[in-house]
């Protein structure tokens, strides 16, 4: 009978310790979960039609937030230009590039080469609508929407104080996948036609 006690109190040993190790786990799992949310992955829902078609209302995307200075082509989540609110858009011009709208089949050129831009562009959209030119700063970059005509990006804050530029310390990271919707999937790679700027 004295055996049959001892095993029993074993038995709720073992099942308390058990039940400490799942609590204590979980806590390191969502603790990382966190971690990981706050300084290298984060998922953005994407709330407008600018960046159709690559990004489509209600899709989904993980950022990289550690994936360094953005470059030409990629896409990138920014702190926006009037309230602040976390925004998506393309990276056309970076610090020192000459970005020019548009030569006469509608293109963007930057540094003197027009970018060829279909394979993104929302279908029968055009490079940039307004004539404009502009010389990006050092630090800053000049963003732009896939579907132009649907997009409020540095083009209609040219007005603004900050030249509808946005500051590299502004961006949050670089998309490198949508994934939601599953049938969506995609892995994001910057376009060909931005190796050959200058």
């Amino acid at each position: 009978m004295a055996v049959t006690k001892k095993a029993e109190g074993v038995a709720k040993e073992k099942k308390k310790g058990g039940f400490r190790e799942t609590v204590l786990l979980l806590v390191l799992g969502v603790g990382i979960a966190l971690l990981l949310q706050a300084f290298v992955i984060g998922s953005f829902y994407i709330p407008s039609e600018s960046m159709e078609n690559t990004l489509l209302i209600n899709d989904r995307v993980f950022v990289n937030k550690l994936a360094g200075d953005p470059a030409r082509g990629d896409i990138v989540v920014f702190k926006g230009w009037r309230t602040g609110e976390d925004t998506i858009k393309r990276v056309i011009g970076v610090g020192g590039d000459k970005v020019v709208c548009c030569d006469s089949k509608h293109r963007i050129s930057v540094n003197g080469t027009p970018l060829d831009e279909e394979s993104y562009l929302y279908p029968g959209d055009f490079g940039g609508g307004d004539k404009f030119s502009v010389t990006v700063p050092a630090g800053k970059l000049w963003l732009m929407g896939d579907h132009r005509t649907a997009s409020a990006d540095s083009r209609a804050h040219m007005d603004e104080p900050g030249g509808g530029f946005i500051s590299v310390d502004d961006v949050i990271g670089k998309a490198v996948v949508r994934y939601w919707p599953l049938s969506r999937g995609y892995l994001f790679s910057t376009p060909e036609t931005f190796d050959k700027v200058k």
